[in-house]
């Protein structure tokens, strides 16, 4: 028994519905989508270092100079 039994816990999603509805927990879902998919990209996106260099531009770099 005990939080994890499978009706406890459809008790506790039929009164999270009643509370919230369905509307707010859809809108919830695809904003906290959208907030995931945006981290993950600027975790992509973010250089290493502000001042480093790739090892493409350090090339051209060091063949300009």
């Amino acid at each position: 028994m005990g939080i994890f039994d499978w009706k406890h816990w459809i008790v506790l999603l039929a009164v999270v519905v009643l509370v919230f509805g369905t509307k707010k927990l859809k809108n919830l879902g695809g904003d906290l989508g959208e907030s995931i998919k945006g981290f993950r990209k600027a975790m992509h996106d973010e250089p290493a270092e502000p001042g480093a260099l790739a090892p493409e531009q350090q090339a051209q770099h060091k063949a300009q100079g």
